[in-house]
């Protein structure tokens, strides 16, 4: 797959696809960009499981941080890494020692490890790098037009409004 640039069609499969994420780096501290997209997937409906060492055992936002992947008590369909691109291998390999293993492995926004990303593929698992959810979920929604941002998306179809603080949902094409 081309990592270079993703289709639309397939960032909303996958935002549309995807009820639990576990967040790797997660920061209690909010003013972190990991503090606000936790804050805006939870408020999408999404559940999502905070990963961060440091914080194992305490609360960021009301959900229980872990301190990895494998303490998390149920099946998740997305990993989102927040942590530098070194350290992209060790948590793609945690990740595909998961029974079942999750359907994504999405890194953010400046996190690329192509070798990690062609181990995930081979093990039948979505990846997606150099990409924020909370940017492509505003994209594909149409909420990041509210501030004068022009996302590129237009349509003239009614949005369809899903749980959460303004949440209109990913549309599909």
């Amino acid at each position: 797959m081309n990592h270079d640039s993703y289709d639309n069609t397939y960032i909303a499969g996958i935002l549309n696809s995807v009820k639990t994420v576990a967040m790797v780096g997660a920061s209690a501290n909010d003013v972190r960009p990991s503090y606000f997209v936790l804050k805006y997937l939870l408020a999408k409906g999404y559940q999502v499981f905070p990963i961060n060492p440091g914080q194992a055992g305490k609360e960021i936002l009301g959900r229980m941080t872990y301190s990895r992947l494998a303490d998390i008590p149920e099946p998740i369909d997305m990993v989102d890494i927040f942590r530098a691109p070194a350290a992209v291998p060790g948590i793609v390999d945690e990740a595909l020692r998961l029974d079942p293993l999750p359907k994504v492995i999405w890194m953010q926004l400046g996190v690329r490890h192509d070798e990690a990303a062609a181990r995930a593929e081979a093990a039948g698992i979505k990846v997606v790098m150099n990409r924020c959810p909370k940017i492509e979920y505003g994209k594909l929604s149409g909420e990041i037009g509210w501030t004068g941002v022009n996302s590129g998306v237009l349509s003239s179809k009614k949005p369809l409004m899903r749980a959460g603080f303004q949440s209109f949902g990913v549309r599909q094409k």
